[in-house]
């Protein structure tokens, strides 16, 4: 077995000047690269929350690169906060230009996001289908779970007052059916329960364009959601994949696990899914083939 290779630490400074933490997985040494991944976590957590799936891609070929969204983790920014409707996606924009740079060419660079990830993603990926070669999207917010009292609450905040950070509500029992998952958020320092008014909207209103320019989808993606998810409402998930090209998107639904599919008790048919998918996608020996061209 190959060993694991070594996390790494660096700042990204965005265009407006602040900073943005990332964490480097690179394959280890004397293995052939296949692809670059670049995570794009959740609400509330944090891109170090995802060793063991970087651990797992290292394994089959493909070096991970992570980032702490802005008012997440270690980057800047209020905890939970956003100056603009637009800055996660344009955050994301910025981190696929640097990958880019940092790709080998003919090594194709995929995009993982989850949860409010994923939307970051997804939203990315429908402005800007030809500067990513695939997508992932892990339990993506297109839908959300919204109480008539926050219904209310969110036509009116992110107008009125939308800096205004609040406690996120998100139950953390709904994250896995592994009891250690929600121990391991629950103690992580670098986990957060705010959300801004802003923020809030963000999530709330922007799985719909998503699922409008399903049709109309250009990028080879998989969509992996959870059956049982509690803090996001599949029924996005659904309905992109219904509307979506099934020749450009792959979906699966794991009927029975919660929120956080790659930290579910079982997750190896998860990671079994994503490996196939990946397999097709970046065959092994197609980069170093397409390099040597």
């Amino acid at each position: 077995m190959m060993p694991a290779s070594t996390a790494t630490l660096s700042t990204f400074t965005a265009s407006d000047g602040d900073n943005l933490v990332l964490r480097d997985w690179p394959v280890a040494e004397g293995v052939p690269l296949r692809g670059v991944v670049l995570l794009v976590h959740g609400l509330g957590e944090h891109a170090g929350r995802y060793e063991h799936l970087a651990r797992e891609l290292n394994s089959w070929g493909f070096a991970v690169r992570g980032y702490d969204q802005f008012g997440h983790g270690e980057s800047g920014g209020p905890r939970g906060g956003l100056p603009s409707d637009g800055r996660l996606v344009d955050d994301l924009a910025e981190m696929v230009q640097s990958a880019r740079t940092r790709t080998p060419d003919g090594v194709p660079l995929i995009v993982l996001g989850h949860s409010m990830g994923g939307l970051v993603a997804a939203q990315y990926a429908a402005a800007h289908p030809a500067s990513i070669d695939a997508l992932v999207l892990s339990s993506p917010a297109l839908g959300t779970r919204v109480s008539g009292l926050q219904k209310l609450l969110l036509r009116t905040l992110p107008r009125l007052a939308p800096d205004l950070r609040l406690g996120n509500g998100l139950q953390t029992r709904w994250l896995s059916h592994d009891p250690e998952v929600e121990r391991a958020y629950r103690a992580d320092p670098l986990v957060h329960d705010r959300i801004s008014a802003r923020l809030a909207g963000f999530i709330t209103g922007g799985g719909r364009p998503v699922v409008a320019q399903a049709p109309q989808w250009k990028v080879p993606t998989l969509l992996m959601y959870a059956g049982q998810d509690r803090l996001v409402d599949s029924a996005g998930s659904r309905a992109f994949a219904a509307a979506a090209p099934s020749q450009l998107v792959t979906s699966h639904c794991f009927q029975d696990l919660y929120h956080e599919i790659f930290n579910e008790a079982d997750a190896q048919p998860v990671f079994d899914c994503l490996r196939r998918w990946l397999d097709e996608r970046a065959p092994a020996g197609a980069a170093q083939l397409a390099r040597a061209a």
